[in-house]
């Protein structure tokens, strides 16, 4: 029984094609609008800081753009999952404060909540997170931070990706909607 636990950790070997090129091109020209997208409409919105600019952006910004094939990459996923982490968060940030635990139940919480839901997208455990150790703007935001920030920008780049990835010949995206 051991032996079998422990052989389970040995992996398989892998093999890999040879990267793309083009693909590759398309993923860093979708990552650069989608972020760019969102830094500008933080500096039009907020003068003073780029608020709408949060971590969870760039891991949403691997999947959209460069693996937009992936059922954690679909507009569903990447709206909604985001939106619900975003909730968990806020609320576990209002009842246990900006605390260690409260960190834990926010990222745990919204992963069960993303997989009860059909929801599953690995950058909202970091909405979840960055509304319990924001900054105290970020806190200021309240519930607002669902809204905007997080699904806002999760708007824009889904937009951005439904538009860059279909302009290659091999992608399409979405995959589903719903």
């Amino acid at each position: 029984m051991v032996r079998t636990y422990i052989g389970k950790m040995k992996g398989t070997r892998v093999e890999r094609t040879p990267p793309c090129w083009r693909d590759a091109l398309w993923s860093w020209v979708g990552a650069f609008l989608g972020i760019a997208g969102v830094g500008w409409l933080s500096a039009q919105s907020l003068q003073t800081h780029s608020l709408l600019m949060v971590g969870s952006f760039g891991a949403s910004s691997v999947l959209l753009y460069a693996a937009p094939e992936s059922p954690l990459a679909q507009p569903r996923n990447v709206l909604f999952g985001s939106m619900l982490s975003a909730l968990v968060g806020v609320l576990s940030w209002q009842l246990l404060g900006e605390t260690w635990l409260a960190a834990a139940v926010a990222v745990s919480t919204a992963i069960l909540a993303m997989q009860l839901t059909h929801t599953l997208h690995p950058p909202g455990g970091a909405a979840a997170l960055i509304a319990v150790i924001g900054s105290d703007e970020l806190h200021a935001l309240g519930w607002g931070y669902v809204l905007f920030p997080i699904a806002v920008g999760c708007l824009l780049m889904l937009t951005i990706a439904v538009l860059i990835n279909n302009l290659a010949r091999h992608r399409r995206y979405p995959q589903h909607w719903w």
